[in-house]
């Protein structure tokens, strides 16, 4: 596909989710790697403009880089799809079930992919039978955001009060899930390959919003130092838990690698960020695909529906 017939392309940044700062880094990379190919860019806030703005605008295809709620849920793309403009990755469907945890675990659990135990918590609920079902430590976090957001590793079941009023500030569906100690992995996808696996060590155990953006102690390793046994069946399984749900394009699903080597999928990002910390252009990297061509494949599986 030429340059000119991607046509005027929108990159929407920003947005009004929690993850607003990230998606901006995020937005602002795409845009200056589509410069630098010579694409017809353009930055567009939906925060700051309606998105019926695009239209008016003339633009022809649109570069989802925003992150988390309206954006990476599905309302964004349904807007896309009413106007008839292409855009970058998953479908309606797919992105607002790939944004709520809880329901990609129910899909996946009930086609065989496996992902840690699980309950939703309330205020009602009964903590120390949540802490018996799943053991301590677990996690809990809100089921529709992004970026670890409202996410507490807890170690006590006295603390499992705090944790959830922690996780309802940012949504009223909050997942309790067993902690899975072991190695940490991403499984990036760009159309319908799974790129290199990329190993993941925080420098003080858990790979929350602060490891991911924020401190440079966190390790990367790509080359993933698994076996190539392993790492090719956890490829494997990745493109079909990311199939499962509807996800094309591209996209992110995260791993847990136990300590007998039992791969646990935890959840499949359908936008996953384009930042100096992110992880799929790390991938790519290792793949032999420089950022502004990996930008560019993206834009060119953009489509409609």
């Amino acid at each position: 596909m030429s340059r000119d017939d991607l046509g005027k392309v929108a990159v929407l940044l920003g947005g009004r989710s929690a993850e607003r700062d990230i998606s901006l880094q995020s937005g602002n990379a795409v845009l200056a790697a589509l410069r630098r190919c010579g694409v017809d860019a353009h930055p567009f806030d939906p925060s700051e403009q309606p998105m019926q703005a695009l239209v008016q605008q003339g633009f022809e295809r649109v570069h989802i880089a925003l992150h988390g709620r309206f954006g990476e849920d599905g309302t964004v793309q349904g807007a896309l799809e009413l106007m008839g403009l292409p855009y970058t990755g998953s479908g309606v469907l797919a992105s607002a079930l790939a944004m709520d945890k809880w329901r990609t675990k129910l899909v996946w659990e009930a086609t065989g992919i496996r992902t840690p135990r699980h309950t939703l918590l309330t205020e009602r609920s009964d903590f120390d039978a949540v802490a018996k079902e799943l053991g301590l430590p677990l996690i809990v976090k809100p089921s529709r955001e992004g970026s670890t957001i409202g996410l507490t590793k807890v170690e006590a079941v006295k603390d499992l009060p705090s944790a959830w009023r922690l996780a309802v500030r940012h949504d009223s569906l909050v997942l309790a899930e067993q902690f899975i100690e072991g190695i940490e992995l991403t499984a990036p996808i760009l159309g319908d390959t799974a790129l290199p696996l990329v190993r993941i060590e925080p420098m003080h155990g858990l790979y929350d919003y602060e490891a991911k953006y924020v401190s440079d102690s966190t390790r990367y390793f790509c080359p993933s130092g698994l076996t190539a046994a392993e790492e090719d069946l956890i490829k494997v399984q990745a493109m079909e838990a990311h199939r499962i749900l509807g996800c094309e394009g591209w996209g992110r699903v995260d791993v847990m690698l136990d300590k007998s080597r039992m791969p646990y999928f935890l959840e499949a990002n359908t936008s996953p960020g384009m930042t100096s910390h992110s992880l799929v252009p790390m991938a790519a990297s290792a793949a032999g695909i420089s950022f502004d061509d990996l930008v560019m494949r993206i834009l060119e599986l953009a489509h409609v529906g």
